[in-house]
């Protein structure tokens, strides 16, 4: 006489007894097996290997998939019919294996700057076997829809008084050449006195015309009211802040000048050199600052003549600051948003080393941005909505000294 088969709770008990490591693993393949077998049988109309009437199909053997879980690969037989086919969608995607969970692990950690090498490893410390490289950067694309949509938001938190523009250099393979492209970012301050990352986008070279498409897509987005601009003293991008936004003043960033003009002095003086220009910048009021800043020129002339005559040239565009609220000071010239943000974007693409194309470059920068803008939107306020609305164009530009007024004028 043949002997009966374990019904369900007799082969848990067993396997327990075993203490197999793989029990959950085993469950879920039962289980999965199990519903599969039960929806191929109704559309086949009748139980498999049973004579029916009411039979519309029969079974044509099994397609094997392997199914990738929190408790580690799975290997999945899926019925075959001789007619149509048949497919779990409830249990897997057509282009997919991973589940959705995972796919969510692997983004993150793409994200958070772990290489694709590593992710790889990473999942197979998990149990999953078979996910090569490119299958982790497929994975990663999930985050598309978010990065997109980020990055196409209307601004409308307006108007963004101050803003903040840079660019960091990234290599990326073109046309089976590795070349360099610009990642170009804004962010700004909006009416509630948050800080908010405004766009970012990939250009070939940090030019003018990369620059001003750049600001005329944050223009259509419903970029307004920018009173202020912050950045470095590349022409290209002097030229299309004056075209993009008639009438705003713009301040040189003080980090990108401090660089720039300790190359003028020897090593053994930066330090030097670096304290006496910050003096200028802890002054109390307008006055002092602009008094400040003529006796220091004043002190570096006659050792430091090149760095003198620098300070002195850039007198109008480095105390633009000055012309606005005292409360605001620090935070336009001091706690540059942008200098933190892009060490940490260095962070997670240095990991990358080279990207295959400009997509992938959008995808891990965009996705770092839009990270960190949800942080700042729960963040204590940047500068108070109160001090914000003291900022009018009319009495701005009333202010602003005039370029062809001299230091000695000042006097």
């Amino acid at each position: 006489m043949a002997v009966a088969s374990m019904t369900p709770i007799e082969w848990l008990h067993k396997r327990l007894a075993d203490g197999g490591e793989d029990l959950l693993r085993e469950m879920l393949t039962v289980f999965a097996q199990t519903l599969m077998h039960a929806e191929a049988d109704t559309q086949c109309g009748a139980a498999y290997a049973t004579r029916s009437p009411e039979r519309s199909n029969r079974r044509n053997g099994y397609r094997e998939r392997r199914w990738d879980t929190r408790a580690g690969t799975i290997p999945l037989a899926i019925p075959k019919l001789r007619e149509g086919s048949y497919f779990p969608e409830w249990l897997l995607d057509r282009r997919r294996r991973a589940e959705q969970a995972l796919t969510t692990v692997v983004a993150e950690s793409y994200v958070l700057g772990v290489s694709t090498r590593r992710v790889e490893q990473l999942v197979q410390s998990m149990g999953l076997t078979g996910i090569s490289k490119s299958q982790v950067s497929e994975m990663a694309q999930s985050l598309d829809p978010i990065v997109e949509d980020f990055r196409s938001r209307p601004l409308d938190a307006g108007p963004y008084r101050y803003v903040w523009l840079d660019a960091l250099v990234i290599k990326c393979r073109e046309g089976g050449r590795v070349v360099n492209v610009a990642v170009v970012v804004a962010t700004a301050v909006n009416a509630e006195g948050h800080r908010e990352i405004l766009g970012a986008d990939v250009i070939t070279r940090e030019d003018g015309a990369g620059w001003l498409a750049f600001l005329r897509s944050l223009v259509s987005r419903g970029l307004s009211g920018v009173e202020l601009v912050i950045s470095d003293a590349h022409q290209g991008l002097k030229d299309a802040v004056a075209a993009t936004f008639p009438g705003a003043s713009w301040q040189r960033c003080r980090t990108h000048f401090m660089v720039n003009l300790l190359t003028r002095v020897p090593k053994a003086a930066a330090s030097f050199v670096a304290t006496l220009v910050r003096s200028i910048f802890a002054q109390p009021d307008t006055d002092s600052v602009w008094t400040q800043h003529r006796h220091v020129v004043a002190q570096l002339e006659p050792r430091f003549a090149q760095a003198a005559t620098m300070l002195d040239d850039a007198a109008h565009d480095l105390l633009a600051f000055t012309a606005f609220p005292k409360a605001h000071w620090n935070q336009i010239w001091s706690n540059n948003p942008l200098e933190r943000l892009n060490k940490e974007i260095r962070r997670r693409t240095d990991v990358v080393g080279i990207f295959p194309n400009r997509d992938a470059v959008i995808r891990l920068v965009g996705a770092v941005l839009a990270e960190q803008h949800d942080e700042w939107a729960v963040a204590r306020r940047y500068m108070s909505a109160e001090s914000l609305a003291q900022v009018q164009p009319l009495t701005i530009h009333q202010t602003t000294l005039p370029k062809e007024v001299s230091l000695s004028a000042i006097a």
